[in-house]
């Protein structure tokens, strides 16, 4: 019957199958007509109709995957198939991706990989990460037009009007549909039968959000998920961005790039030491903001030569965009710093929301206006600027004019306008993960400590939340005990944001994440550190452990321990008494 729907016939069918089962080579599977068979018939998902004569098929020999912190170096043969699908009555084309291994490396596995910023996907840069070890690997376009398109440019149908469709592919939807339709391709092509196919999840940032709007939404779906540094609150996190430019306005304080820079550098080398151990990494940022004032840095000489390339708004192509830069650290510029690290308050003093950490990279805030010789900030860029002009006001637009009459205030209720508006879709914070913890789903949630972009205090509020709404009875420590058999969050000492730091080389990078997660789910080999590798600097190709929140690092003669620090855990805390609803 399924040959029949796909117009393919029996005899090929059969004989594609036998070829699965006979160890057939890339050769054999690789095929615009075994694929097609593969696909799953029509009434297997409701709504879903795949269209066959969409399939395209290129088998790929000896792809070398370099380069990336999410997966070691490896080289491997796979096969890269695409087709679309439709929704019924909406006349759509949404389009997948899968690269799949040869039939002789497949170990029933298939991964799900998110997307970054306003994309669905990252393209073709992370799919070698399930393919290395034995996983189909999947993508979706959201039915965008292409994978290279992001979801901003066509959210809006016209000014005023959101294209809601849109809205929930990009919000959970999208992803959830590649995952499902490309867990029963898998078993389809592979010819599985009753086998267990194993699920992953694994990406960063706007995916890493992902991650958590298919966890909190689908109980079953994966057996592992890896979620690294998660857009979590949306309509906080995006308004987030606008903060450090809104402080310097509110301030009058544009420092100079390379004033902040050596503010960020002299914290990096004062908190390095405060983990027992010198090697260029702050490991322990509560220990950081507990003990190191900003203040100490105030007189110290910065000095940077001049740059070129795109610094400078105003110039066009190259030349010299940045003079040289020398003075001393002012007081402005710490003040600014300070402001900055302490977060959001109204201007009743309450807080509204969390910030980065003392050694994190804030230094890039400013630009230099080549026609004034200033030093500003501008409201014109940046994904909090374009999320209030296209998300909360609905017009075609990535920029919010200026800084005109924007205050602490605004902020505050743009963030809690964009949670009210986009809760169901985009908030992504329900703590209560019950269905998937029944179904024996495994989270790796991680977060890099010098994160610039997304504040890693927000994990650890998420992560907490969950242990509160999920173990109410039981003392911290027990509630904490009974996590971690599924769930376990670690911050990465000097990482940044989904990536290495070059202002600390020597930091380590979780690089095998997707090994741990399969041995934790497929052997019960529980991670209570985290492996992580020291992937540039000085000390490149060290392997480092990464002790689980909330338990902090710290070096006793030449020994990392994990311990155990009251003060440190509540540094990580905060209390949004601004606002009047629970924040999660």
């Amino acid at each position: 019957m399924r040959s029949m729907i796909h117009a393919i016939s029996a005899a090929a069918f059969v004989g594609e199958f036998v070829a699965v089962v006979q160890a057939a080579t890339l050769t054999d599977v690789c095929t615009t007509s075994y694929v097609q068979a593969s696909l799953p018939p029509d009434g297997t998902f409701n709504g879903i109709s795949i269209d066959p004569s969409s399939v395209v098929v290129h088998p790929v020999t000896n792809y070398s995957a370099t380069g990336s912190v999410f997966y070691p170096n490896g080289t491997f043969d796979y096969c890269n198939v695409t087709f679309t699908y439709t929704h019924s009555g909406l006349g759509d084309t949404v389009e997948l991706a899968y690269w799949l291994p040869t039939p002789a490396n497949f170990l029933n596995r298939f991964l799900t990989i998110g997307g970054a910023a306003e994309a669905i996907n990252t393209g073709t840069q992370n799919l070698p990460g399930g393919v290395l070890y034995g996983s189909v690997s999947g993508i979706t376009d959201g039915g965008f037009g292409s994978f290279s398109t992001d979801y901003d440019v066509i959210s809006l149908i016209t000014n005023g009007t959101i294209d809601r469709q849109a809205l929930y592919m990009f919000g959970y939807q999208g992803i959830h549909e590649m995952t499902i339709i490309g867990q029963e391709f898998t078993k389809l092509f592979f010819n599985m039968s009753d086998a267990k196919l194993y699920s992953y999840y694994q990406a960063c940032s706007e995916g890493g959000r992902e991650g958590w709007s298919q966890i909190q939404r689908f109980g079953g779906q994966f057996d592992g998920s890896i979620v690294g540094a998660p857009a979590l609150r949306y309509g906080f996190q995006q308004v987030n961005h606008m903060y450090s430019g809104v402080v310097e306005k509110t301030l009058g304080y544009y420092p100079p790039s390379c004033e902040m820079e050596k503010i960020v550098n002299l914290t990096i080398s004062a908190c390095d030491p405060l983990d027992g151990k010198t090697d260029g990494v702050v490991a322990r940022m509560d220990l950081c903001k507990l003990n190191f004032n900003l203040n100490s840095t105030i007189g110290t000489a910065y000095s940077c030569a001049s740059s070129s390339g795109s610094f400078g708004k105003r110039q066009a192509g190259g030349g010299t965009t940045t003079p040289a830069q020398n003075g001393t650290i002012s007081t402005q510029a710490v003040a600014v710093a300070n402001k900055v690290i302490d977060g959001l308050l109204d201007s009743a003093g309450l807080r509204v929301y969390l910030s980065f950490q003392p050694a994190a990279d804030i230094s890039g805030d400013t630009s230099y206006d080549s026609d004034t010789g200033l030093w500003e900030t501008t409201a014109n860029t940046g994904g909090g600027a374009e999320w209030v002009a296209r998300w909360l006001n609905l017009v075609e637009s990535s920029t919010i004019g200026n800084w005109d009459n924007v205050t602490y205030d605004t902020l505050k209720e743009w963030m809690l306008q964009g949670w009210q508006t986009y809760e169901d879709v985009l908030q992504t914070t329900w703590p209560d993960l019950t269905p998937y913890y029944s179904a024996g789903g495994k989270i790796l949630h991680f977060h890099g400590e010098s994160d610039n972009s997304i504040p890693t205090a927000s994990s650890v509020r998420y992560f907490e939340s969950v242990r509160s709404i999920m173990y109410p009875r039981l003392s911290y420590n027990d509630s904490i005990s009974e996590m971690n058999d599924w769930y376990r969050l670690f911050l990465i000492p000097g990482a940044a944001h989904c990536a290495t730091n070059d202002l600390q080389p020597n930091a380590p990078f979780p690089q095998t994440n997707l090994a741990v997660m399969i041995d934790w789910v497929e052997n019960g080999v529980e991670p209570t550190t985290l492996n992580a590798t020291v992937l540039q600097g000085e000390y490149e190709g060290e392997t480092q452990d990464i002790c689980g929140w909330p338990l902090r690092p710290y070096w006793n003669n030449g020994t990392m321990e994990c311990q155990y620090d009251q003060a440190s855990i509540n540094s990580w805390l905060y209390n949004f008494d601004a606002i009047k609803m629970p924040v999660y």
